[in-house]
This record gives C-alpha cells, structure tokens and sequence, in this order.
C-alpha cells in the first residue's frame, strides 16, 4: 500500500524505570530516567531528539510534551501528548512513524512515567463514571470491566476458573521475570479465594498498582542499522474506538481490536498465525480473553477454553504477556507503553528466562477508557521486511 508505514520506522532503544515502587519520585523523574535509559541504548543524547511523544499523569498531564522537552533541553520539531487511555502509547508508535517516514522528524522520543503506588497507593483513573451509572456508586474501571466479564460468561459460559487462569499464567510468566513486582506461587484456587472487588471480578484479576516508567527511541528504516541494538520494525497498525462510557458499549464481548487488529494485519501482510508473541493490555482477566477472540487468535467465545488449556503460559503455543503483564509485573496506571518494551525485548532475544525461542513477530495490543479505545502494533525483526 502506499500509504502504508509498514516497515517505515524502527526502534532502537527501549528502556524501563522505576518499576515496582519508586518512593520519593516524582512522575517526571521516573519517565526522565527511562528516557536517558533508552538513548544510552541507542547511542544518543537528548540533542539528537527532535520529536518528542509522551504521557504524565497528574496536572501536567495536557502538558507532558512541552514539559519533559523543557526538563530535558530539548527543542522538538513535533509534540504530541494525545490521550486515549493506556492505549496511547501505541498511537505514538504510529504518529511517530508517519513523521519519520515524511521527514518531519529525524529522532523520537516516547516516554511514560508514573509514581501511582507511591503517590496514591490506588489505581486512578482519568474517566469518571456517566451520570447514569453514577447513582449505583461503581467501583470504577472495574465495575465496568465486571459487566463484560458477566455478559461473556453468560453468552458463551465462560467460568471464573478459566478467568483465573489468565491471572496464573501472568504470574508464571513474572516468575521469569526478575523485573516484575509480584512474584511467587497462584493458582486458580487463589484467585477465585481473594477479596472481591467486582463480582465476578477479584483482587486477583484485576491489574496491580505499581510505580513504573518506559522509553522508546524510534529512526526512520534507513538509520535503523547504524544503532548498536538490533531494530525492531513497526510492520503494521491501527487504532479503533467505539465508545467511551460502557453504557455505549454496543456489545460488551466485542471490542473494537476486531477493527484495529484486522487492519494491523493487512499493512503487516500477516496473520494471527504469524505472531510469535503477545503483548496484550490486561488490566483485568477478561481482557485478555476479549482480546484474543477479537484479534483471531481464537474464536469468540472460545477465550475461556483457549486460555485454560494452558496456550497462553510459558511452554504452551501462545506466548502471551511474557513479562507478567499488568496483573504480575507492572501497571502504573498506563499498561499500554510496557507491551512495546517486551514486544522490543523479545524480538532482540533479550527475555532471559522468559525468552521465547526465535520470536521474529511479536504483536502489542493497547486498550484505553473501558474497552474504549483498542491499538494494535505488530513488531517485527530485519528478517520480517
């Protein structure tokens, strides 16, 4: 296609800060961090940026370009700071490489950083709930997130323990991951057994709340071999909204991944069977499930099955959320820019004990609002061109 960016851009630095807990530091300082993080890795300095992506939380969050350029001492050519919920840093990728491709811009930067844990000790949320469901007090996003659990369950039958054991893979996953704030022993019992936030919902399908911050570094193709890391290609994306309060939700077991992943894969010249691993947004169990059927990696209603049957964990056909995602290893508020560092990670064969073996396409996928806005980048190696 033409207008396509398939392969058009790369990353060649990427980077993590503050994971976990970071007390004492402010938002910035963590993002800042990830962002020096990911140009040492690319062989750059902050003069070598001239286009500059990213999200704060807080009050400076409609800011966040045009205050961590000024932090940084740098003097962007292109800033945005658009928001669709955790799914916007896979937006930036997409903005990122269109400017690139055009020559707007010779280097960007991506950035993310937040002290969440430490600042609130409580996951915060920008969106607020409509007015007609206010008066029924929901825990909010989860209460949201709960109806479409329920609506799955009664559609196709899916069960509390197959939810549950999205939330052991993940932690089987971070078991690997010396990174990831929560580690050790959960089963599918443990799960079901702690507190409930949401019913169906409990503590343990829900997202943790961590500090945490990420970076990226992306060039144009035609620089992408001069970096000292191997680069990894955007081979395709798309992003779909349909809704932002849940009451609009026309369907609540299908997400607009349909749309962004259908459209990913066509600029990508791919197929769900081409994917070696998945970096999937999954603040809640049903996430995952939801996202899996709608991005064709299983059928509809098939979610529950396919992730009890042990494909998403490590050793099964379907690598998913080989960083222990957001339920096990990070969720400072914004999920979506840790897919892409993993994507990144296992791509340059970088995962450890977590490395899933010749991994040459990986597939990140963000969600934003509640099963509001749906991004989908699908990552590639030199191999994949």
């Amino acid at each position: 296609m033409s207008n396509s960016i398939r392969g058009a851009a790369a990353i060649v630095g990427a980077s993590l800060a503050g994971l976990g807990e970071a007390p004492g530091r402010t938002s910035e300082d963590i993002a800042i961090e990830a962002s020096y993080k990911a140009l040492a890795e690319a062989g750059l300095t902050t003069q070598d940026v001239d286009a500059v992506f990213g999200s704060l939380p807080g009050d400076c969050s409609p800011l966040s370009g045009l205050l961590m350029a000024e932090i940084m001492g740098i003097q962007p050519k292109f800033t945005d700071n658009n928001r669709t919920g955790g799914s916007t840093f896979l937006s930036y990728t997409l903005m990122a490489a269109m400017a690139l491709k055009e020559g707007l811009c010779d280097t960007a930067l991506i950035f993310y950083g937040s002290n969440q844990r430490s600042n609130t000790g409580k996951l915060v949320s920008s969106v607020r709930p409509f007015p007609y469901e206010a008066p029924y007090n929901p825990i909010f996003p989860a209460t949201s997130y709960a109806l479409a659990a329920s609506r799955h369950m009664h559609l196709y039958g899916t069960t509390r323990e197959q939810m549950a054991s999205v939330a052991v893979a993940a932690r089987q996953w971070a078991n690997m991951n010396p990174e990831a704030f929560m580690r050790g022993p959960l089963s599918v019992a443990d799960v079901l057994n702690s507190r409930m936030v949401s019913s169906p919902l409990t503590v343990r399908d829900c997202c943790l709340v961590t500090d945490g911050g990420a970076a990226l570094v992306m060039v144009s193709a035609k620089r992408a071999k001069d970096f000292p890391k191997q680069p990894v290609y955007l081979l395709g994306g798309a992003a779909a909204t349909t809704h932002m309060n849940i009451m609009a939700m026309a369907d609540l077991t299908k997400t607009a991944a349909k749309d962004s992943g259908q459209r990913a894969f066509q600029m990508a010249g791919m197929k769900p069977s081409d994917v070696d691993v998945v970096e999937l947004y999954d603040a809640f169990t049903i996430n995952t499930i939801l996202f899996l059927e709608d991005l064709g990696f299983c059928k509809k209603g098939e979610g529950g099955s396919f992730v009890a049957s042990g494909a998403i964990a490590p050793g099964g056909s379907l690598p998913v959320n080989t960083n222990g995602g957001g339920l096990s290893c990070v969720h400072p508020g914004m999920y979506g820019m840790f897919t892409l560092v993993e994507g990144v990670r296992q791509l340059r064969g970088e995962g450890g004990e977590r490395q899933v073996k010749n991994a040459e396409v990986a597939l990140c996928h963000g969600n934003g609002g509640v099963l509001s806005s749906q991004i989908t980048n699908i990552l590639g190696t030199e191999a994949t061109l």
